[in-house]
């Protein structure tokens, strides 16, 4: 079966005041426990803000090292998921699933690409 990854990006200055609610989170446990129990979920796991991150670059032959926060960043990857589905299709099924545990205010995106085997 092929793999998934999801990865799931927010903007991080428009997110809600003090993060995800915890009803949010208890939705989002019920859903990733579903997810496991079914044997879709291989993973899966939030990122810290980019403030805590560092983005290594190549370009034109030299190595640059940059910490964070990256100012021109509006959208960011806050976490991600690694699914086994049965195809395209359903994996787009759980990530649209793992959107709609989120309230109103949030502004989620979800980027499924299939996993190369290799």
């Amino acid at each position: 079966m092929p793999r998934y990854l999801t990865m799931v990006r927010i903007d991080e200055n428009n997110a809600p005041e003090g993060g995800p609610s915890p009803e949010l989170m208890q939705r989002m446990g019920d859903l990733i426990e579903e997810m496991t129990k079914a044997g879709v979920l291989l993973d899966t796991a939030g990122l810290t803000p980019t403030a805590e991150g560092t983005r290594v670059r190549w370009n034109g032959g030299e190595l640059t090292v940059t910490d964070g926060p990256f100012t021109e960043s509006k959208e960011v990857v806050g976490g991600y998921a690694i699914i086994q589905a049965k195809d395209k299709a359903e994996a787009l099924e759980w990530a649209k699933r793992f959107l709609q545990v989120h309230e109103a205010e949030w502004d989620v995106t979800s980027e499924v690409r299939e996993i190369v085997a290799g």
